[in-house]
């Protein structure tokens, strides 16, 4: 049973069909294949949020930090099940324990070509999750929504082309990219963020740059 107090602002902003956010360029659905990544708080005051570190072995953004997820498949029934059917598979996550929470408007990623939703949940955290497929999942991650937010942790981060966006430093972990964008578009529905500096800007390091 998830805590009312902890994700009634969230679950009143999705309600509400917030207005998808712009990446640096349209991001309207293009129609052309789906996909959905599953963002998964446990149940707690301080909500812990998942990811992967992405195999090295990966065809695209190998070593880079994500959202557990994937393409849609022909056997799925929606965009949530093709969320936490991809979940289970990269880090072990038992769908019987998770509270879905809703949806964000799909974002189109012009490098994949995909049109992405992203599924909100949340979930007890009464098992350990894990790199269930090596050749997917490289590590997975918690981080805290304290953390998350913490100005020291925020950053801008800056591309060599030229792009910059919103940052992540957790150790020696860097959270960029679309990821950062959703994250940072969550924690502003969900209540939670707070002012941070945005001129500090750091490059993004060499092995989270990988396409």
């Amino acid at each position: 049973m998830r805590s009312p107090a902890t994700f009634e602002p969230l679950c009143k902003a999705l309600e509400g069909n917030p207005v998808a956010r712009r990446i640096g360029m349209d991001r309207t659905p293009q129609g052309e294949r789906s996909a959905a990544v599953l963002m998964l708080f446990t149940d707690e005051p301080d909500p812990a949020l998942t990811f992967v570190t992405r195999a090295e072995t990966m065809r695209r953004h190998a070593g880079q930090i994500a959202l557990p997820g994937g393409a849609v498949d022909a056997t799925d029934r929606d965009l949530a099940h093709t969320a936490l059917r991809e979940a289970d598979e990269e880090v072990g996550l038992a769908s019987e324990h998770v509270t879905l929470l809703g949806q964000l408007p799909a974002l189109w990623v012009p490098a994949s070509r995909y049109d992405v939703t992203t599924v909100l949940a949340v979930w007890p955290g009464g098992h350990p999750l894990y790199a269930r497929d090596p050749r997917e999942t490289g590590a997975v991650h918690q981080f805290r929504i304290s953390d998350l937010v913490s100005p020291a942790t925020r950053a801008t981060g800056r591309h060599p082309s030229g792009f910059e966006g919103p940052a992540f430093v957790l150790g020696e972990e860097f959270i960029w990219g679309l990821t950062a964008h959703l994250v940072d578009w969550v924690l502003e529905l969900g209540g939670w963020s707070v002012p941070w500096d945005r001129k500090h800007v750091l490059p993004i390091p060499g092995r989270f740059l990988r396409d």
